[in-house]
């Protein structure tokens, strides 16, 4: 096998291990505080503490957000033998691995116990694993301009990754519940989920998150360019890193489309379990939400190069959109009919991996346009934008879950029975109504604002080779 497709394997599987652990974090984590954590307080005390936990998640990344940026300036700014991305990823990766164990536990029983301690000693452990996360995260996905200036090889290289973190957070999806009633039992626990279930299941997803950022940095390899080599910045102040975000229009412009997309999409799939357990009343059935986004992930991906050879990103994109539409269309009819539910999902879930991959190629040449533009290149500051905004959506998924299962009463030991009617237009609300004209939202901004096309991107490079060779030769 050639170097280079060692390397795009090696790429695919950290995005497999990197994405198994963001839908464990932003998803699974808050239902497990909400079904198992406080399991044996009082109602109002499990509701009061949910609450906290809740609020401590948001808060504390809403906070840790703000400084993405000056991670990216941080890992732009790191020289070493191996590269400026690789030791972040490597120690990113180990550090919030361990982090993500210890969350999903109960501290020894604190959490009931001395549910005043458990809450301080939670929120320092997830300021440490939000910290180490954000710099596995913007090095792994800020890796690739850095290893192609090429538009082709950048969208084979996101292709294959994309494929790989298809099957990371759909194939988590499909195994949870399976993977939580193994554990459960395994650990003498009755029922489909224990305390016991969570934590290991927690500590499969750590070890493959660990262990694909290991084999990433070991197969991957930077591409030294006279772009990359003329347009870096020795130094970085935060008013440059904050100029390099602002400056760069379509970064902006493409930020703010994908923001409202992000927070739409996390809204829902955040929720989706609740759907299966307290509407249609069947925990088990949940396990074809994954195996419907995995399967229309394994097809969607592989048509990106074709479909923007065809169409191009923009009408990808603008297509996407559409049919996730339509999924909240059959989401809000189908009421209990399996076969409803299972078209909406389709709809739903094939085109993620395609506007994603629109997207993230998108912000990749904004590193070239914001080059072109302002003088300096930054390819993690770039980068920056992208995880920001999913740890952003992150945070509203894990407010809307723990919302919305306090106010449907969608918490502890509820069953589909005692849901009422208003609980489940409350969740309908948030899961759907919402979430879909956030995602109208987004497409009218990235009609209306993104230019930053393949064709231009081309004429970018092409421009400033030609400057840089200039300037060489003046010199």
């Amino acid at each position: 096998m050639s170097g280079k497709m060692k390397q795009r394997f090696a790429y695919a599987f950290g995005a497999f291990g990197h994405d198994a652990y963001y839908v464990t974090l932003s998803t699974y984590f808050m239902i497990f505080v909400t079904s198992t954590l406080f399991a044996g307080a009082n109602k109002v005390d499990e509701a009061k503490y949910i609450g906290i936990v809740t609020s401590l998640v948001v808060g504390i990344r809403l906070v840790e957000i703000i400084f993405d940026p000056i991670i990216g300036s941080i890992i732009d700014s790191t020289k070493t033998k191996y590269g400026k991305f690789k030791p972040w990823l490597v120690i990113g990766g180990t550090v919030s691995a361990i982090a993500l164990v210890v969350i999903y536990t109960n501290f020894f029983g604190l959490a009931v116990n001395k549910p005043s301690l458990y809450l301080g000693l939670f929120a320092i452990i997830f300021i440490i694993l939000d910290a180490f996360y954000s710099f596995k995260d913007i090095a792994f996905w800020s890796m690739i301009p850095a290893l192609s200036n090429d538009t082709a090889e950048r969208g084979t290289l996101a292709t294959f990754a994309r494929f790989g973190s298809s099957l990371g957070a759909n194939g988590t999806t499909a195994l949870v519940v399976p993977m939580l009633a193994f554990f459960t039992a395994l650990t003498g626990g009755k029922g489909e989920e224990s305390a016991a279930g969570w934590f290991w299941f927690a500590v499969v997803i750590a070890v493959l998150s660990a262990g694909s950022a290991l084999i990433t940095a070991k197969f991957s390899k930077e591409n030294d360019t006279i772009l990359r080599t003329k347009g870096q910045s020795e130094k970085y102040n935060i008013i440059d890193i904050f100029k390099a975000i602002f400056m760069n229009d379509q970064l902006m412009w493409l930020a703010i489309s994908y923001m409202f997309y992000a927070i739409a999409n996390v809204a829902t799939t955040g929720v989706l379990m609740f759907y299966f357990k307290f509407v249609i009343g069947s925990s088990s059935e949940f396990a074809i939400v994954g195996i419907v986004s995995m399967i229309t992930g394994i097809i969607a991906v592989p048509l990106f190069p074709i479909l923007v050879k065809k169409i191009t990103r923009r009408y990808v994109f603008i297509s996407g959109i559409t049919l996730m539409l339509l999924g909240y269309v059959m989401f809000m009819t189908a009421g209990i009919n399996l076969t409803l539910v299972i078209i909406g999902l389709i709809l739903f879930y094939f085109p993620q991996q395609l506007i994603f991959l629109s997207v993230l190629m998108t912000i990749t040449d904004s590193v070239e346009y914001g080059q072109w533009k302002n003088g300096v290149r930054k390819e993690a500051v770039t980068l920056s934008l992208r995880p920001l905004l999913d740890k952003l959506a992150g945070a509203f998924s894990n407010a809307i879950v723990g919302f919305v299962a306090i106010a449907a009463g969608m918490t502890g030991s509820a069953t589909a029975q005692d849901i009422t009617s208003a609980g489940i237009h409350t969740y309908k609300m948030y899961a759907f109504v919402i979430p879909a004209v956030l995602m109208l939202i987004s497409m009218i901004i990235f009609v209306w604002k993104i230019k930053l096309t393949e064709k231009r991107h081309a004429e970018i490079v092409k421009e400033l080779e030609i400057r840089y060779q200039d300037e060489a030769q003046a010199e």
